[in-house]
């Protein structure tokens, strides 16, 4: 396992500006980490409005504060974007990003970028490995506090963590994304034998602890603990915790935790890291 903070990425020049300088997007993982995908935290200073097309991946974007607006530019429908909205972005999907003031979203790329890409003409970037599945599917968005109304939230980690499965197999994109909170006190050995998964920590604090030896790591807003098969872990939330959770492969969605900790496989495993 590893931890990416925003201090690292900063002292290895990870931290880019974008869109007219509106932007600081921090590359957390990018393709050499070998997880299958890449992710970005976003940061908007003052607003910005920009077009883009991401011919060559598939985007998803789970926006963590800020307000603003995307417009599908083939077909003229546009979503609110706000707190717990989850935007998806493909090869079809010519696409308007407007927020005004400040704004914070994660970004979640397959293929996974290199890092050091900057938008084309065209607000794509370029092609950085093959896409998942080639297909005529349409930008969409999902809503945390609608799935939880519908009941699509579960209680998970041995009844440590209450997810929302918002991104799984189903979506095709090469990845799934859980919209996650722990309640203070919460402590879970978990043990992804089957899966890579990136943790970014939106709020709260706790403690993730490696159990083959013992080195452990606090837990706080902007930083991201990442554990793959190898990895017997411990999690405990000091206070309550809110994290989302990217997987590869994806989940099915409807998958529970067994007695190590672990989720039953999904489809192949990434390499992961090249130093294991």
């Amino acid at each position: 396992m590893f931890v990416r903070t925003l201090k690292e990425l900063e002292s290895l020049g990870r931290v880019k500006s974008l869109v007219n300088g509106t932007t600081k997007s921090a590359r957390f993982l990018v393709a050499a980490d070998g997880m299958g995908f890449s992710y970005n935290e976003n940061r908007i200073g003052d607003g910005s409005d920009v077009n883009l097309w991401y011919k060559h991946h598939w985007e998803a974007n789970y926006i963590v504060s800020g307000h603003g607006e995307v417009t599908d530019l083939t077909t003229g429908q546009k979503w609110t974007l706000e707190a717990g909205v989850l935007y998806v972005v493909g090869p079809n999907d010519r696409h308007r990003f407007h927020v005004a003031g400040k704004e914070h979203h994660l970004s979640v790329f397959c293929p996974p970028l290199r890092g050091d890409e900057k938008h084309d003409k065209d607000g794509a970037y370029e092609a950085s490995g093959s896409l998942p599945k080639k297909t005529d599917r349409r930008m969409f968005v999902k809503r945390a506090d609608e799935m939880r109304a519908q009941g699509k939230e579960m209680v998970a980690a041995n009844g440590q963590a209450r997810t929302i499965r918002m991104l799984t197999q189903a979506d095709d994109l090469g990845f799934g994304l859980s919209d996650v909170h722990l309640k203070a006190g919460a402590d879970a050995n978990l043990w992804y034998k089957h899966h890579w998964e990136a943790n970014h920590i939106l709020s709260g604090t706790g403690e993730v602890t490696e159990l083959s030896t013992g080195k452990s790591w606090k837990l706080e807003p902007g930083m991201a603990y990442n554990v793959g098969p190898k990895d017997r872990h411990r999690l405990r939330a000091h206070t309550d915790l809110h994290l989302i959770s990217v997987f590869c492969p994806p989940l099915r969605g409807d998958e529970q935790h067994d007695a190590d900790g672990a989720l039953g496989p999904s489809g192949p495993v990434p390499p992961g890291p090249a130093d294991g």
